[in-house]
């Protein structure tokens, strides 16, 4: 098992990428800490892992607020002992240009995806640095690579949250500590399902990967297990596009 005996915290694991690879870790025999702002999602989630006799606990946490990410990481030292893995991968999405964007939902969407982020390292590294170094992971996006339209405050917190990764990544380099992020292209998450209506949306959202369909939670997640693992343990400081392709023209 490629994560035996290592402890990792997952942001935004109540669904989608973040629920697919807490359950992927914990088969691939990690301790598994579920951290979300939806309980019911987050108790799902365990029950899931704990169906199959993997490990999984619960901690409900708003990545926004300091004093749940302290927590967060409190709870998991509490529990286990220690922290190896820290992916970050609770997110949101708003699709509205700069004129149009409230004020209010700029704040949220940056609060939430990169100073989520912030916060959640801010907590983790000193655990990491007691352990002997760690693996952060940053969920970012196709558009911390590139620009779209329609979608301001996204592609402002992402592009960030792609460049954060590699400051992150040279500030503790020393400590043993890599920092990567994942890159995805449009996924079959709620996220994306909440913005597909029909099925030609679907295949339009589709046609914009070279590949001609949407990624699956599941194969995000093996992408996250390779970093989280050691055998990624020369790899600090990249952007990985998972992407069908996306990014490549």
């Amino acid at each position: 098992m490629r994560l035996k005996d290592k402890v990792a915290i997952i942001t935004g694991a109540a669904s989608g990428i973040g629920k697919a690879t807490a359950i992927l870790f914990a088969a691939h025999g990690a301790k598994v800490v579920v951290a979300d702002i939806d309980e019911n999602g987050g108790n799902r989630t365990v029950t899931d892992i704990q169906a199959v006799n993997n490990e999984a606990i619960f901690v409900q946490t708003d990545v926004t607020i300091k004093a749940d990410t302290d927590q967060m990481v409190a709870q998991t030292l509490k529990n286990y002992g220690k922290l190896d893995t820290l992916l970050n991968s609770a997110g949101i999405a708003m699709r509205l240009p700069v004129a149009e964007l409230p004020e209010e939902d700029w704040h949220r969407c940056l609060d939430v995806n990169l100073n989520g982020v912030f916060l959640c390292a801010k907590a983790a590294i000193p655990a990491m640095q007691k352990n002997g170094g760690g693996s952060i992971i940053n969920m970012s996006s196709i558009y911390g690579i590139v620009g779209a339209d329609v979608r301001a405050a996204y592609v402002a917190s992402k592009g960030a949250v792609t460049n954060l990764t590699r400051g992150m990544a040279l500030d503790y380099a020393e400590d043993n500590i890599r920092v990567n992020c994942i890159c995805p292209g449009f996924v079959e998450t709620p996220l994306v399902a909440g913005v597909i209506k029909t099925p030609d949306e679907y295949q339009k959202l589709a046609n914009k990967h070279p590949m001609r369909r949407l990624g699956q939670p599941e194969e995000i997640a093996y992408g996250a297990l390779y970093l989280a693992s050691d055998e990624s343990a020369f790899v600090t400081g990249i952007a990985l596009p998972i992407d069908g392709g996306y990014t490549a023209g």
